[in-house]
C-alpha cells in the first residue's frame, strides 16, 4: 500500500492547529518540531513540514499528495491544485491599508499610488478588475513600516484582529479577498482511496467541533414541540424515564445558533438539559 505524504508549516500560524487538526483524526506521530518528516505510525501517512510558501508547489508537482495551507499563499502561486476541505482555522483578510492622516478615500484614488505588498499577483488581479493602475511594490515582512519609511503611500497584507495595522498608525480601506486553511491534493490524487479514508476522518472533526450534543428531559405533553426544534443528525432520539409520561431526548445542535436554540426549548417546556462535547460524528 502505497504510503501518503501531506505536507504542513512547518512554523507559522497554521501549524499549531494544523498539527491539532491530524491527531484529533487519530493519526499517532512524534518529534514534529525537529524533523522535517514525521511518520505516522497507525495510517499510511507521512508528514512534511514545510515552509508554507513551498506547500502548493510541492503538492501541484506530485511531491506531496496532499497539503494544509491558506487559501492566499494558493493564489499566490497561482498552482494548479484541488481543493478538499475548508478547514475552518487561520482565517483572515487580505485588504489594502492606508495611514490615517492621508487623503485616500475611494478605491479610484489608488492610481498612480505605490503599494507595498507580499501579494503582488493577488494585488495586482484586484487591482485589475477594479480597473485601477497603481505601482505595486513587492517586499518581503515588515509590509506595515513601508508607509512611515516612505516607501508607498498604501500597503496590502494579510489582517486578522487589525492591531498591527492600529499600532503603525494605518487603517484598513479595502478588502481584497478572505483566507483559511485549505486541505489541498494534487490533480492525480484527489481520488485516492486512502485520500478519501482522510477526508472523513477529518471531515467527522470537524462536523463535531461545530456540533454540541444535548440530552434533555421533557413531558410527553411538549414532547411535540421540543422535536419540532432539534433537527439531529437525522432525527432526535426519545428514551422513556422511570418517572411516567416524562422523556429523555438525545440529539446534537450546531454551534452557531447554540444558545438561540436552547433558549427556545426551555420555553418549550425542557428541563435539565445537559451539554456535552462531540469527538466525532462520522456521517
Amino acid at each position: 500500500m502505497k504510503t501518503l505524504k501531506i505536507a504542513i508549516q512547518k512554523s507559522g500560524r497554521l501549524n499549531e492547529k494544523s498539527v491539532e487538526l491530524l491527531k484529533n483524526c487519530g493519526l499517532n506521530f512524534e518529534n514534529y518540531k525537529s524533523s522535517l518528516i514525521s511518520p505516522v505510525s497507525n495510517f499510511p501517512l507521512e508528514i512534511l513540514f514545510l515552509r508554507d510558501d513551498d506547500i502548493p508547489e510541492y503538492v501541484q508537482d506530485g511531491i506531496a499528495d496532499l497539503g494544509i495551507v491558506g487559501e492566499n499563499v494558493i493564489e499566490e502561486t497561482e498552482v494548479e491544485v484541488s481543493y478538499l476541505q475548508r478547514l475552518g482555522f487561520g482565517k483572515c483578510s487580505l485588504k489594502i491599508a492606508v495611514p490615517n492622516n492621508n487623503n485616500i478615500a475611494t478605491l479610484a484614488d489608488l492610481n498612480g499610488k505605490a503599494i507595498a505588498t507580499t501579494y503582488p499577483v493577488i494585488l495586482g488581479k484586484f487591482l485589475k478588475a477594479q480597473g485601477i493602475e497603481s505601482d505595486i511594490r513587492t517586499i518581503s515582512g515588515s509590509v506595515e513600516i513601508s508607509p512611515g519609511l516612505g516607501l508607498s503611500d498604501a500597503i496590502c497584507d494579510l489582517v486578522s484582529t487589525g492591531g498591527t495595522l492600529k499600532s503603525n498608525g494605518l487603517k484598513a480601506f479595502a478588502d481584497v479577498m478572505s483566507s483559511e486553511a485549505i486541505l489541498i491534493s494534487s490533480k492525480a490524487t484527489e481520488s485516492n482511496d486512502l485520500v478519501q479514508e482522510l477526508i472523513q476522518r477529518i471531515q467527522s472533526v470537524l462536523r463535531a467541533k461545530e456540533t454540541k450534543y444535548v440530552v434533555l428531559n421533557v413531558h410527553k405533553d411538549n414532547l411535540n414541540a421540543v422535536t419540532a426544534l432539534l433537527p439531529g443528525v437525522k432525527s432526535p432520539s426519545v428514551v422513556p424515564l422511570a418517572e411516567a409520561d416524562w422523556v429523555a431526548v438525545h440529539t446534537v445542535i450546531p454551534e452557531r445558533d447554540f444558545w438561540d436554540r436552547i433558549s427556545q426549548l426551555k420555553q418549550a417546556g425542557a428541563q435539565g438539559i445537559v451539554v456535552m462535547p462531540i469527538e466525532k460524528i462520522i456521517l
